[in-house]
């Protein structure tokens, strides 16, 4: 019978018995939300040998997952286990198996046509099947940019502090918003050109001698140096400007590691793209326009969650070896 945490064995000792229950990928977005479901994950239990057993150990990787490993926390309280995987190893494995599997009979991985056109651009599947190299852009409360040249053969090229953090952290400072989807909901209803001086508005129109557009953004936030300026714009506006400022600074990055690195295979994932098309369509128009269309933009339908998948992979392969 089940006694203290344990099971009865065949010559009537009493032995722990910890069994691997779960795996899950924290971020900043989702660690709370485990917690508070934690109960559905910890209290799992199965019969072995017609007594009950409880399963204790949970898999996790990323930023969020640290205060949980402190003496004290909940997982201590509970009696689980909990084991930090890789967060880089994690997310490659579990991308590339999500793609192997496909999505609803589609490809997992998808690009837009025509970003340069908005009447005209529209989201195409496109096959990974020979995914390498790529260049991997992990875009989460920071940004971590990969080489990957094989399933365990790849480098972190670099990165940028300019993520997802820093969007939602400058719109809670500038707009009074609480959350990441208030704070995408304002980015929708604003006008970033009322706040960004574009290359028209220093010299009248495209500077054609080097190929720039007049509607390119020459100063980002470059209006706010007027107070008229400042007097006349939302927060939608701000809140719309940030967004565009962050995703082109990770584009621009992206762009010159893909030439420094000759990679033609530019995959963005991760939860700053969660519900974030504004940003997706930044990124695909950037790619494709500064690039004269040898690069394009890719993305996969689960954008945060291959973290996950590769803790529970990890999770499995574990089980198979035992």
């Amino acid at each position: 019978m089940d006694e203290e945490n344990g099971v009865r064995s065949g010559d009537g000792s009493r032995k722990k018995k910890k069994q691997d229950c779960s795996s899950i990928s924290y971020d900043v977005y989702r660690h709370i939300c485990f917690v508070m479901q934690l109960s559905r994950f910890g209290h799992c239990e199965q019969r072995m040998n017609g007594e009950k057993a409880v399963l204790y150990t949970v898999k996790g990787t990323g930023k969020g997952l640290w205060p949980w490993l402190q003496q004290g926390s909940l997982y201590e309280i509970a009696d689980l286990q909990l084991h930090k995987l890789d967060e880089l190893d994690c997310l490659i494995q579990g991308l590339l198996y999500v793609d192997s599997v496909g999505f609803n009979g589609q490809p997992e991985c998808y690009y837009f046509e025509n970003p340069t056109d908005p009447e005209q651009c529209q989201k195409k599947p496109y096959c990974l099947d020979n995914p390498y190299p790529m260049l991997l852009v992990n875009m989460g409360s920071g940004v971590s940019i990969l080489a990957v040249y094989s399933k365990d053969n790849y480098k972190r090229v670099t990165g940028s502090s300019l993520g997802g953090g820093t969007f939602l952290g400058l719109c809670c400072l500038l707009t009074g918003c609480e959350t990441f989807e208030e704070a995408l909901e304002m980015a929708a209803k604003g006008d970033s050109t009322n706040v960004d001086k574009l290359v028209k508005d220093i010299y009248g129109g495209d500077y054609e001698r080097f190929g720039l557009q007049g509607s390119a953004v020459a100063s980002s936030f470059g209006h706010m140096m007027s107070k008229e300026k400042r007097d006349s714009i939302s927060k939608e506006d701000l809140a719309r400007a940030t967004l565009v400022t962050i995703t082109n600074n990770i584009g621009s990055i992206a762009r010159m590691c893909a030439l420094n690195e000759n990679i033609d295979k530019v995959v963005f994932v991760g939860n700053f793209l969660r519900i974030n098309m504004i940003s997706m369509k930044v990124l695909a128009y950037a790619m494709d326009y500064w690039s004269k269309g040898q690069l394009k933009a890719l993305f996969l339908e689960h954008e945060g969650y291959f973290g996950a998948v590769g803790a529970l992979l990890e999770l499995l392969k574990m089980t198979d070896d035992q």
